[in-house]
């Protein structure tokens, strides 16, 4: 064989970045041995896997690209050999990968991977955040073991398991006339600037509580980062909806939030866990799953007021 699998897993992280330089911290060797294994595969063979691009990095060939399809394939085949191995012993080892979605990342992971990683020192839990489209996409890839998310749109080749139900509310600054109120109807609010979190499926969810509502949003903006919405809305630019309500109610530049609760009867959203039926569940995948009922079961999420 010609070929290590240490030598692929550094093509793949380099085909996947598009640099050298992004490579070696994701899997955190040196820029020289990234490009002396990507030298070796194509002297190896004797073909050229990537395009070198004076100072913009590099870009795969059409024969890299076949080669990294292959070459996924092998790293994965590798991880299934050695995660039936840990099955077979019945140990919680080895590594998971968990998928998130972008606006729990932040409130529930830090918490599940540090206590998971204290219970269980001989795994490698590791933790990706990401839209719906993207992580139900890794997820059938196999990619990520299993998904936390909410039951926005689960496709029917998943499994849900809710975990707790999150309601939706209101937030506005600190200036906004109903800055100082506890709670608001969608209608009271629908003449002013609404900020949508443009993710796909979230946008959907937040555009049916205005049609379930009866009114129709004055859309003034539409942002992919939640902190982007909260600071404009913390300068009173408009408003916005969100679901999960974190401790902090200040914007990342320091102005003052204020969260509404909803008084219209909308259907609250359950996080939970999404899995992708059929696929083996590890018992390092099974004892995350036991650790996010037991922290997050009909709880508040742990970031949250």
């Amino acid at each position: 064989m010609r070929f290590t699998l240490r030598q692929i897993s550094y093509f793949v992280a380099t085909a996947e970045t598009g640099s050298i330089t992004q490579a070696s911290e994701r899997v955190n060797i040196s820029q020289p041995s990234i490009s002396s294994a990507i030298t070796a595969l194509e002297e190896s063979y004797g073909i050229q896997l990537f395009i070198r691009h004076h100072a913009q990095g590099l870009s795969l060939t059409a024969d890299g690209q076949r080669f990294l399809r292959e070459a996924r394939a092998l790293l994965l085949q590798a991880e299934e050999v050695e995660t039936a191995a840990l099955v077979m012993s019945s140990r919680v080892a080895g590594p998971v990968e968990i998928g998130c979605l972008s606006t729990l990342f932040p409130l529930v992971i830090p918490e599940l991977l540090t206590v998971f990683r204290q219970r269980h020192e001989a795994t490698r839990a590791t933790a990706l955040a990401g839209n719906q489209t993207e992580l139900f996409e890794h997820l059938r890839s196999g990619r990520i073991s299993l998904l936390l998310t909410y039951d926005m749109a689960i496709p029917p080749d998943f499994e849900f398991l809710p975990l707790a139900p999150v309601a939706p509310y209101a937030f506005v600054g600190a200036a906004h006339p109903f800055a100082r109120r506890r709670s608001v109807t969608l209608r009271e609010l629908a003449y002013d600037n609404f900020l949508l979190l443009d993710l796909p499926m979230s946008r959907d969810y937040f555009l049916s509580l205005f049609r379930q509502a009866g009114v129709n949003p004055n859309i003034t903006g539409r942002y992919a980062y939640i902190d982007v919405i909260r600071s404009l809305v913390g300068r009173g630019e408009g408003y916005s909806l969100a679901n999960a309500q974190p401790k902090n109610q200040s914007t990342l530049d320091g102005r003052k939030l204020s969260y509404l609760a909803l008084e219209d009867s909308l259907r609250p959203l359950n996080h939970g866990i999404a899995l992708f039926r059929g696929m083996r569940r590890t018992p390092t995948a099974e004892a995350f799953i036991e650790l996010c009922r037991e922290l997050l079961k009909d709880k508040p999420l742990p970031g949250t007021r």
